[in-house]
């Protein structure tokens, strides 16, 4: 008389012939359904994830919160060792500016001189009213502790306009602050490392 099989030893046998032989290693599973969300079907949209997945993975930087679409190519990057004008002009160039001053603690250089730019656009007189007040309270005030270097003279001429706010009052201390970050902080951003794995990376990724 035939041994009876337990409910257990039933069980394995039905889910194998559910399930079909293991895979060998290395080797896809078969179309076996339609979810590709699940990732257990290699099709066309998983191949696409997989191939955004590895462009990202290649440009992604963790000093960095940008996009693939944002991030700079590696000519962009090279023409930024070239001209400290063109890096300022790129967004991209400004952030990673920025995180490299921010090392050196002195990133309020560029963010006040990123908010006299956006100063110069405004054309309505409260709104330059408030923003020029709140630009000298960030960054010249000698009570903030983002205060900018600037000289007594400039720094002068910035407590006289502030009785009639306009939207170029900062002009000149601008201009003194492009100027410091031009010769002093510039040059050695372009020999940290910051500046060296960005264009390292984007080599590294044009080889790939």
């Amino acid at each position: 008389m035939p041994q009876s099989v337990s409910g257990v030893e039933m069980r394995k046998r039905q889910q194998g012939r559910i399930e079909g032989p293991p895979q060998a290693p290395g080797h896809p599973r078969p179309n076996t359904c339609c979810l590709c969300w699940c990732g257990c079907c290699k099709c066309l949209w998983n191949e696409d994830r997989r191939e955004r997945s590895e462009r990202q993975t290649c440009t992604k930087m963790d000093s960095i919160e940008a996009t693939e679409e944002q991030c700079p190519t590696l000519d962009e990057v090279i023409a930024w060792s070239r001209s400290f004008e063109m890096m300022m002009r790129s967004a991209e160039g400004r952030d990673i500016f920025r995180n490299f001053l921010r090392s050196e603690y002195s990133e309020e250089n560029l963010m006040f001189w990123i908010s006299c730019e956006e100063l110069k656009k405004e054309t309505n007189p409260s709104v330059i009213d408030e923003k020029a007040r709140i630009i000298y309270e960030d960054y010249v005030s000698i009570l903030s502790p983002k205060e900018v270097s600037l000289d007594s003279r400039v720094r002068e001429g910035i407590n006289q306009s502030l009785a009639e706010p306009s939207s170029t009052m900062y002009e000149e201390a601008q201009l003194q602050i492009y100027t410091l970050m031009h010769r002093d902080s510039y040059p050695r951003f372009l020999n940290s490392s910051v500046y060296r794995d960005l264009l390292n990376s984007k080599r590294a990724c044009l080889d790939t």
